[in-house]
């Protein structure tokens, strides 16, 4: 039986009815959003990559690529460039759980930060260098040049370094994990620019030098 009361003045309740129904409303509409930005997401690295660095992908071509629309796109990003910083967030933040997946397999801070070193480096490798250079192309765009899009991935890659290096008995260990993570991606992004893949030297070499960092 439902009671209806004329002219009652509704009272909102944590768990209402309205409450309730809004709040499986909104978990929809979340899930809806999550799953089109990750489509333009992926959709705008996949055009980037075939367009590498001699065009610009079009919003027309991402969200054809996406299976989307021109609202779904703006409903995220206001624009194309908005969406290019957010391929190199979260192109960072994929980076970051893998260096710090494969740091966790060393018990020596030493190793760590080999391991660390190694897997920056590993960006040029050719299967995925063409696309890295890509997106660091259309990041120039976005002003700084080629250096811009080491501004977006030092941010979540220098942290990873700060323990390791307090281990080693740095004073200074996140200015010394800032140091070395410019020194790295430097080397990394001449790779790129260059479309050559580091020499083992060279890979021992950066290491090298962000150890011998620590002890200065």
């Amino acid at each position: 039986m439902i009671l209806t009361i004329k002219n009652a003045i509704p009272i909102s309740q944590p768990d209402d009815v309205t409450g309730r129904i809004v709040r499986r409303t909104l978990a929809k509409r979340e899930d809806q959003y999550a799953s089109e930005v990750r489509r333009l997401l992926d959709a705008a690295l996949e055009v980037i990559r075939r367009c590498g660095t001699s065009s610009r992908p079009r919003v027309a071509d991402i969200v054809a690529q996406a299976g989307l629309s021109n609202e779904a796109f703006y409903r995220h990003f206001r624009s194309k460039d908005a969406l290019v910083t957010a391929i190199l967030e979260d192109g960072g933040e994929r980076l970051q759980g893998y260096l710090a997946h494969q740091m966790a397999k060393e018990s020596s801070p030493e190793g760590q930060v080999r391991r660390w070193v190694r897997g920056v480096l590993a960006q040029a490798d050719k299967d995925i260098a063409a696309t890295t250079l890509a997106v660091l192309w259309n990041a120039s765009a976005l002003g700084g040049g080629p250096a811009a899009g080491r501004h977006f991935a030092s941010a979540p890659l220098s942290p990873l370094l700060h323990a390791p290096f307090a281990a080693l008995g740095s004073t200074s260990p996140e200015l010394d994990a800032t140091l070395a993570t410019h020194a790295t991606l430097g080397m990394l992004s001449d790779c790129l620019w260059q479309q050559v893949q580091p020499t083992r030297a060279e890979v021992e070499r950066v290491t090298s030098f962000c150890l011998a960092a620590v002890s200065r």
